[in-house]
């Protein structure tokens, strides 16, 4: 095992969330472990008048990856067959495509092993068990079967009264908490939280670049707020899902150790909440039920999602 070599405040803060061994030796979902059959009859009594509201990005060539990560390239479509006869003249014509892309291309799921700090991943369990040809044999983004419960809307921006919140702004408990009183609804054991910034709509406005740097983004703080509420998983509506450039100086990407390998939870990414943040003004509630299904990839370190929130 390679020996620390990451700031003192990040091992110090380590410790304090840490969820090794708290749902047992083998466990390989962490914090969705919350998400009780309890929580997901709760979180279905929130839907009030059905309305629907998608939360993911459209998977295309010009998608929000610059190449900021080595081989995370955006969806590449090719069609393989057009209007085929492949039993014979006359008989039923097929279209078919494939894709070549990133798994974390564009809105997804984090799984527990896509970082690794100090030679580990979640639950204790080292990071060599990723390999080229299996991808990673434990806590692989297969795992979590299915990922439905309240979702929490925590619209950090306009809790600050602005659209969109300024390049580089740290996420801080305090924030979430100011959200959450906007919110009128506390966020329980089991919630999946969805932080609003407002970075996203700079993509949505064509300007990929300056979406992705700089970025708000949480804090090193948030992982012990999220911690204390028992959250099930986060997401939000940036590239870099933490503060990018970073807060301390030379610690690169400390809140994704945090969550995913210190206290095993997911985490998302690229998630538009713009429509989400109105529909939930218009309905004067945060709170809904979230569908955010995994593609099981085998092996995956993450997974492509289209998310759901339905009022």
């Amino acid at each position: 095992m390679s020996l620390p070599t990451l700031h003192p405040e990040f091992h110090d803060i380590a410790k304090r969330v840490n969820n090794w061994g708290r749902w047992g030796a083998d466990d390989e979902i962490g914090t969705l472990n919350l998400i009780t059959d309890e929580v997901v009859r709760e979180a279905a009594a929130s839907v009030r008048t059905g309305r629907r509201v998608p939360l993911a990005l459209p998977l295309q060539q010009d998608g929000v990856q610059t190449g900021l990560m080595p081989g995370r390239v955006n969806p590449l479509h090719t069609m393989v067959q057009i209007n085929q006869e492949i039993f014979g003249p006359g008989t039923v014509a097929c279209s078919d495509d494939a894709v070549t892309m990133g798994l974390q291309a564009a809105t997804h799921w984090d799984a527990l092993t896509h970082v690794s700090h100090s030679g580990m991943i979640y639950n204790g369990r080292p990071a060599a068990g990723i390999t080229a040809h299996a991808g990673a044999e434990f806590s692989g983004i297969d795992k979590p079967r299915h990922i439905v419960s309240r979702g929490v809307l925590l619209d950090v921006a306009r809790a600050r009264g602005a659209e969109r919140l300024d390049g580089g702004h740290a996420v801080t408990p305090e924030d979430l908490e100011a959200a959450e009183e906007l919110a009128g609804a506390r966020v329980r054991s089991g919630d999946i939280v969805l932080v609003r910034t407002g970075q996203i709509q700079l993509y949505l406005a064509g300007d990929k670049h300056a979406y992705a740097h700089p970025s708000p983004g949480l804090s090193v703080r948030t992982p012990e707020w999220f911690h204390a509420r028992d959250v099930a998983a986060v997401a939000n509506d940036t590239l870099t899902f933490e503060v990018f450039p970073p807060e301390i100086e030379d610690l690169w990407l400390p809140v994704h150790a945090l969550d995913l390998v210190e206290m095993g939870m997911l985490q998302g990414q690229n998630w538009n909440l713009e429509e989400l943040s109105t529909a939930c003004g218009e309905e004067a509630r945060h709170t809904f039920l979230l569908s955010a299904m995994p593609e099981p990839f085998v092996g995956g370190t993450g997974t492509p999602v289209a998310p759901v929130a339905i009022l």
